[in-house]
């Protein structure tokens, strides 16, 4: 009888690690988080110099971000876009209940989830139609876009050229890494020709859309780039393209370091970013390299010229003018010549009424020549059939 309430006293036999143990988890589960992606979980992604401090509307970065885990490659651009944005939030002014994030898909779209702020992260591409819809009926709104260059240029290509044509009051920042990141790298709509990726083995043979000059064709109002690796710069460039009234366009150049890793390096990098950008300021003459080298336009190209030899300075190069359609095509053509510096800052800006001041100035200009009218007239009203 002892052993027999002994036995009824043990608990059944169980696989290992069920009963009294939790059962045997993966490598940093259990009491622990899930490994994350530097930035991720608990900690705020890693921010570049300055990124602390008080805006001029007593909101800080960390007001603008979220509680939500940043789930991006570890080492991935995208940490250092949306640090810029969330330091430069504050200073904006702008409340965050005033505020939108609105993106398609894509790496780069996963962004709403991750600012404190009001966002939608939508469908493929149609990002620069749910943000048309949004300022035409709330155009208070700050409206933010984010989008890459799968997102934008392929499916969302079509949206994109036409929110740049109507000029919404709206930033837009397009990611370029010249891949598809999210769907494991398949080349983009921006990869170079001779591409080798999962969906072009033996190289791309398509011709890469240069983002620059596909908004400038379409008459863009606001032109800029940038890139990941220099936040100073990025942040201003954002803040240019807020200040704008119209659609504010910036291409950041950003690194794919699991897909397209070192895509811009030559241009990002210490060892070569000298020789090898030229940041466009108005007024200012373009001159790179430390000084030693400046660009000359001769007829309707850009020549690199040096500055070191005493027969020219750089009173002889272009003075930019980012008024000027006709520089900002030269200056963005530049992508395509592998032995000229890449531009970098602002490459135009045109000073144009924007979509939603005239839908609201016409929608108003008709109420007061003809009333509010009725719904029940608009349906009664024309040509009408009697059905059964």
């Amino acid at each position: 009888m002892a052993d027999q309430d002994k036995s009824k006293k043990r608990k059944p036999t169980l696989p290992p690690g069920v009963g009294a143990k939790k059962p045997t988890m993966p490598p940093g589960m259990g009491a622990k988080k899930p490994t994350m992606p530097p930035g991720a979980g608990g900690k705020k992604p890693t921010m570049p110099p300055g990124a602390q401090g008080d805006g001029a509307s007593g909101l800080t970065r960390a007001d603008f971000s979220s509680d939500q885990d940043v789930r991006w490659c570890p080492g991935c651009g995208d940490y250092a876009i949306l640090a810029t944005v969330q330091r430069l939030m504050p200073e904006l002014g702008v409340p965050r209940e005033n505020t939108v994030f609105i993106s398609g898909i894509g790496c780069s779209s996963r962004f709403p989830y991750y600012m404190e702020t009001y966002g939608m992260h939508s469908i493929h591409g149609r990002a620069p139609t749910i943000a048309t819809g949004l300022k035409a009926s709330r155009p208070e709104l700050d409206v933010w876009i984010v989008t890459g260059d799968g997102d934008g240029l392929s499916i969302g290509g079509n949206h994109l050229i036409h929110i740049m044509r109507r000029n919404l009051n709206v930033q837009m920042i397009l990611f370029n890494n010249q891949i598809y990141g999210l769907t494991k790298g398949q080349y983009s709509p921006t990869s170079e020709a001779g591409k080798v990726t999962k969906s072009t083995p033996f190289g791309s043979i398509d011709h890469p859309f240069n983002p620059s000059a596909v908004v400038l064709g379409a008459d863009a109002t606001f032109v800029a780039r940038t890139m990941d690796r220099d936040p100073k710069h990025m942040k201003e460039m954002f803040t240019r393209s807020h200040a704008h009234r119209g659609t504010g366009f910036v291409e950041v150049y950003q690194n794919c370091n699991i897909f397209n890793d070192g895509a811009f390096f030559q241009f990002t990098e210490k060892d070569s970013r000298a020789d090898r950008t030229v940041y466009v300021e108005h007024g200012k003459p373009l001159v790179y390299a430390g000084g030693s080298r400046g660009l000359r336009l001769e007829g309707f190209s850009l020549k690199s010229v040096d500055l070191e030899s005493g027969s020219l300075s750089a009173s002889d190069c272009l003075v930019y003018d980012e008024t000027s359609r006709e520089l900002a095509t030269i200056i963005s053509r530049m992508h395509w010549d592998p032995h000229m510096p890449q531009p970098f800052g602002v490459f135009y800006q045109e000073e144009r009424p924007t979509y939603e001041d005239m839908l609201h100035a016409q929608v108003d200009d008709v109420l007061k020549r003809s009333g509010t009218g009725s719904l029940e007239d608009l349906l009664s009203g024309g040509d009408t059939w009697t059905v059964g």
